[in-house]
């Protein structure tokens, strides 16, 4: 961002992603202000303390949206549901409602630049070819990713209407304060339930300062404006390499027991169906969506983020799990 492209708005700026780009633009010394809805009070406060305007709010509020993006020249959209079980609703309402209010805000707005993050998810289940940017969008029937879907296409649509924007489409993104995704396979590779439902199912990995690298990549060069950006660390691993190192950080033994993905459907539906039907409130031990989600072998290229932006993952996986790590356990023990 030059010189008249200081002011930025981050909306979901205290969760994972969005506190460590906050983090990124405060070292810049960029004009923050953030949009939360955060109860994490030190945080915040250590934000103020270096400079940073935080207001509260939701971005299904479209009038306080209308205020909170007064004068803001670049908005990088985070905010949202990242999660394998919640209400459908909720979903709809935050992801996919709240990103149009989003995107009406900053086009009445006249924001220079729109950055949303989606997610590789948009893009389906597709196993026969290596996924690019131009493939078509394709529903999960999970709350989720279809979410996602309509929210991505919302964005695009702004786009047609004059708004400058660019997308990005995360892999699984890992780091220091990551709870959604190492903490519950944590928990599950420690349950004596724990196994595998597909031999060689991949994960792609993308650490969090190859992500804020590629983020503050597309807010200053003009390349990315009015284009698309899949994201991972440059490999692919399988299921059971990715536990069996995470069982090696936590000092566990992880079983390497097979069933079929059937079965492993089977027993996430009916948990799920339960769950529902006695309204409990915390997750199922197992999902439809996580089935699903680490029982595929999709293959993703970064390639045009390479070719439009030169960008690099300047972090090895290797060095990204171990640093991950060492916060996951020093948590652990707070």
């Amino acid at each position: 961002m030059d010189a008249q492209m200081k002011r930025v708005l981050v909306t979901g700026g205290t969760g994972f992603i969005g506190s460590h780009l906050v983090k990124r633009l405060m070292d810049d010394n960029y004009s923050i202000r953030i949009l939360g809805r955060s109860s994490n009070r030190a945080q915040i406060e250590k934000f103020k303390e270096n400079g940073v305007e935080y207001i509260q709010g939701d971005i299904r509020d479209f009038d306080k949206l209308k205020y909170v993006f007064q004068n803001i020249d670049v908005v990088f959209h985070l905010a949202g549901i990242v999660s394998d079980w919640d209400a459908p609703d909720k979903f709809r309402d935050i992801n996919t409602k709240g990103t149009e209010n989003v995107c009406k805000a900053a086009l009445e707005a006249n924001v220079k630049l729109l950055i949303y993050t989606s997610t590789n998810d948009v893009f389906g289940l597709r196993e026969d070819k290596v996924i690019t940017e131009e493939d078509e969008f394709e529903y999960w029937h999970e709350p989720y990713p279809d979410s996602k879907i309509e929210a991505t296409r919302i964005v695009r649509e702004y786009g047609k209407k004059g708004l400058p924007a660019s997308i990005i489409y995360p892999c699984w993104v890992y780091g220091p304060g990551d709870t959604t995704f190492i903490t519950p396979l944590s928990e599950g590779i420690k349950s004596i339930f724990f196994c595998y439902w597909r031999k060689n199912a991949l994960i792609w990995p993308l650490f969090i300062d190859n992500l804020i690298d590629l983020l503050m990549l597309m807010a200053t060069n003009p390349n990315a404006v009015g284009n698309e950006f899949i994201a991972h660390d440059g490999i692919c691993i399988s299921f059971e390499d990715f536990t069996a190192k995470l069982s090696h950080h936590l000092g566990i033994k992880v079983s390497r027991r097979y069933t079929s993905y059937i079965c492993a459907y089977s027993f996430a539906y009916t948990m799920e169906s339960f769950w529902k039907l006695f309204n409990i409130k915390s997750r199922p031990l197992l999902t439809s969506y996580s089935v699903k989600n680490l029982g595929s072998r999709l293959r993703f290229s970064i390639k045009n983020a390479k070719d439009k932006l030169n960008w690099r993952p300047s972090c090895s996986y290797e060095k990204g799990m171990d640093i991950t790590m060492k916060w996951f356990k020093d948590h652990l023990e707070t």
